[in-house]
């Protein structure tokens, strides 16, 4: 299954194809506003708004499966995103990215580039238990680990790379210029 075989949903309701996507590099992110993580929103932002004129775009998928960190609305969620950090990317209806009701899309995308590691370091260490524990409530739906995994994308719909919420922004930075 393609990339663009996947449909979205709006916070409105609207379902969009991935289609329209189509030709363009894409990161497509599961996030949450109350995660240690959700200051990432600011270099996200940053990126998008330097390469955005030269066919790169965000997804943004909140998610509250992670400790109840994206609570609220659509509407409160986006509220806060735009707020806050300035963020401008597309933003979908809040979902699940594991287990049986998880977004199809995550599934897809975590069979093409499954979770390696957390890296190194001491975020990377505290995250392990993290995994364990999703690993146990979700079995083998557990899709992703933690909130602010990144899913690189290319121009082709090919999935390139999987970035952890660990991965230094910058690095997901250069992977995404390399592709443009």
């Amino acid at each position: 299954m393609s990339i663009y075989d996947h449909t979205a949903i709006k916070p409105d309701g609207t379902e969009v194809s991935l289609k329209e996507y189509a030709g363009k590099v894409l990161l497509v992110v599961n996030t949450a506003t109350g995660c240690g993580f959700t200051p990432q929103y600011e270099d996200l932002e940053a990126i998008y708004k330097k390469y955005r004129d030269q066919g790169f775009e965000i997804l943004d998928f909140p998610c509250n499966q992670f400790k109840n960190q994206a609570p609220g609305s659509d509407e409160e969620v986006h509220e806060f995103c735009s707020v806050t950090f300035g963020a401008d990317f597309p933003q979908f209806k809040k979902g699940n990215v594991n287990g049986d009701n998880a977004w199809p899309l995550f599934a897809d995308l975590a069979t093409q580039k499954p979770f390696e590691s957390f890296g190194k370091g001491a975020k990377a260490l505290a995250m392990r238990a993290v995994k364990r524990s999703v690993d146990k409530e979700f079995g083998d739906k557990a899709y992703i680990k933690w909130n602010f995994t990144k899913f690189l994308i290319d121009r082709d719909g090919t999935v390139v790379a999987r970035f952890e919420p660990t991965e230094k922004m910058d690095i997901v930075e250069q992977s995404i210029a390399g592709l443009l």
